[in-house]
C-alpha cells in the first residue's frame, strides 16, 4: 500500500446503468433506494481502490435528488476520493442521466457524500494512504470534505453531549 499519498484520478470511477421499469417507485419515477444502492456501490469501488483492500459504507452523509430519473434514462455515477484520514475516506459521487427520449446534454440529477472505512480481514479499520488533491477542483473538493467532515464531529460530540445532560 502507498503511504505517501495517491492522487484523486488513481481511483476514479464512472459506472452507467440503464434504468428499468423494475427500478421504479409508485410514481413511476426510479426509486430512490435504487439510485442510493448505485452510488454505494461506485463508493464501494472506488474506496476499495484507493484503500488497496475492502472497505464498507460507515454513513451516507448528504444525498441530494435534483431531479426525477425516468424508466430508459442511461445514469452515470462519477465517484472519487475527495479526502483520507487515518481509516476513513469521504468519497463524493455526481450522478447524471441521458435522457432517453431527447438528445439534451446529460442532466445533474444527484449528488452524495458517503464515509467509508477501510477494513482488514478480520473486519477491523485498517490505514489508508491520504489524497494528494493536485488540480483547483480535487483540491476545493478535499477542502469541502473537510469541512463535512467538522461537521460530522461536531454533530456527535453535540448529540453525545445531549445525552449525558
Amino acid at each position: 500500500m502507498n503511504h505517501s499519498g495517491l492522487p484523486t484520478d488513481a481511483a476514479r470511477l464512472t459506472l452507467s446503468h440503464i434504468m428499468a421499469n423494475t427500478d421504479t417507485n409508485l410514481l413511476g419515477t426510479v426509486h430512490g433506494g435504487v439510485m442510493m444502492k448505485l452510488v454505494d456501490d461506485a463508493a464501494g469501488v472506488v474506496a476499495a481502490r484507493h484503500s488497496g483492500g475492502a472497505a464498507v459504507t460507515a454513513s451516507m452523509d448528504e444525498m441530494l435528488f435534483l431531479t426525477p430519473v425516468r424508466v430508459g434514462d442511461v445514469v452515470h455515477l462519477r465517484a472519487q476520493v475527495n479526502w483520507a484520514g487515518a481509516t476513513s475516506m469521504e468519497v463524493g459521487v455526481r450522478v447524471e442521466a441521458d435522457r432517453w427520449d431527447a438528445t439534451v446534454p446529460a442532466v445533474h440529477v444527484a449528488t452524495a457524500y458517503l464515509v467509508m472505512v477501510a477494513i482488514d480481514s478480520d473486519g477491523k479499520p485498517r490505514s489508508v494512504p491520504p489524497v494528494l488533491p493536485e488540480t483547483p477542483e480535487e483540491k476545493r473538493r478535499f477542502a469541502e470534505a473537510e469541512i463535512r467532515r467538522r461537521h460530522r464531529l461536531a454533530r456527535r460530540a453535540a448529540i453525545l453531549e445531549s445525552r449525558s445532560r
